[in-house]
Parts: structure tokens; sequence; C-alpha cells
């Protein structure tokens, strides 16, 4: 993985909406909203990464398997079973730090 994007990043994460549930993901595999997919314009596909609520210090680890999000300040687009375990759901967005675990395939 480039080191630029080894680093954490942080900002606002999003969770997906209920339309994209069984669309097809930039992996080719398909969105479900139990699933931990994730999705990041930077971080490259298949990386793993834990994502912490900085407002409350919850985790969740996270594979990326899309792209996006495409909204200004946006960092991450999670699914709504991540979105819960980081108690994010009532406010829709939440500030995180993204970081990439160790073991990640190179680039």
């Amino acid at each position: 993985m480039r080191e630029e994007n080894a680093r954490p990043h942080r900002g606002e994460a999003s969770f997906y909406h209920d339309r994209f549930h069984g669309r097809e993901m930039a992996n080719g595999e398909t969105f479900r909203q139990e699933s931990d997919s994730a999705a990041s314009r930077t971080l490259p596909l298949g990386t793993r990464a834990q994502v912490r609520n900085l407002e409350n210090g919850r985790t969740a680890e996270v594979t990326i398997e899309d792209r996006g999000p495409y909204a200004r300040g946006r960092v991450i687009d999670l699914s709504k079973s991540t979105a819960r375990k980081l108690d994010m759901m009532e406010d829709g967005t939440a500030p995180v730090e993204v970081r990439p675990l160790p073991g990640n395939r190179q680039d």
C-alpha cells in the first residue's frame, strides 16, 4: 500500500442509503447492508481498515469494496450494520478516523 494510503484519515462518515442494497460495488460484488463493506475514494479496494467514531470511541472493522463517498467532506461510506456498531444511525453521519490495518496487500 502506498505510504499516503497507510496513514489514518479523519473526516465525516456516512452510511449507504437503502436503495444501494443489492447493487453491484466497484469490486463486482453485491452490496449488502448487513455486511462490513465500505466505500473510500483513496484506499485501495480490498483494504481492511478500522473505523473509530471520534464522538464516542466505538470502533468497527470494514473492508473497502466500493468507491465513494462523493459528498463533500466525507471520507467513508459504511453499511448500516457498521453504522449501528459505531452508534451513528440517529445523526446519519459522524466524525471518524479511518486506519488501514496491518497486513493489507501492497500496491
